[in-house]
């Protein structure tokens, strides 16, 4: 005679805390190689205002792998700033981006963060990795901005994949191991409130 098999409450509850915990894990390790926004803001110097980020970047097992056999990684700091008008689209005041790129020389046993022709060297792969989460965009010009309005600022960080070896592209599109982008992180600014803060610390 066919039988059905019981669950004991305690013994149920230990199952389903199994399949909790194994999803959280999956969860906490898919988000453990990635990058996210840490701080986002905005600052007005003599030429203007600025847009800055830092972030926290786990690279993930194939990027690291690949860094350290000599194979150079860049990243792409994208920056914008929009005004909302309720009778049309948006605004587009201010849209730039900065590549950056991290190598590791396996002679010299250094990493290198480049920006354009500026370059510096590091020992380990930590400090090279905390100036890479800075990023910080080209000068807005003051005049581009009312001091009464308010602006919607953006700003990310992403792996340029196009720029990978043609093998690695290949891989890059077939799996998730090269996906290293931050989602868009957007705040309000206001030009007053700035140049009040910039006038506080002044004094």
């Amino acid at each position: 005679m066919p039988c059905c098999k019981k669950f004991s409450f305690p013994g149920l509850l230990r199952h389903s805390l199994g399949i909790l915990l194994l999803a959280w894990l999956c969860i906490a390790t898919a988000h453990a190689d990635s990058i996210s926004v840490n701080k986002a803001e905005a600052h007005l110097n003599e030429d203007g205002y600025q847009l800055s980020a830092s972030y926290d970047i786990n690279l993930t097992a194939a990027a690291q792998q690949a860094l350290s056999r000599g194979i150079p990684l860049y990243f792409v700091g994208e920056f914008s700033l929009t005004r909302s008008r309720w009778y049309w689209l948006d605004e587009e005041i201010f849209q730039g981006e900065q590549t950056v790129k991290l190598s590791y020389n396996m002679l010299t046993r250094q990493y290198r963060i480049s920006r354009g022709a500026l370059f510096q060297n590091f020992a380990s792969f930590e400090d090279a990795l905390n100036i890479l989460a800075r990023q910080s965009s080209a000068t807005i010009p003051a005049e581009l901005m009312k001091k009464d309005g308010s602006y919607i600022a953006a700003v990310r960080l992403r792996l340029d994949t196009a720029q990978l070896p043609k093998l690695l592209q290949v891989n890059a599109l077939a799996g998730k191991d090269w996906t290293l982008n931050s989602d868009w992180y957007r705040w309000v600014i206001r030009p007053a409130e700035i140049s009040a803060r910039g006038e506080e610390k002044a004094e």
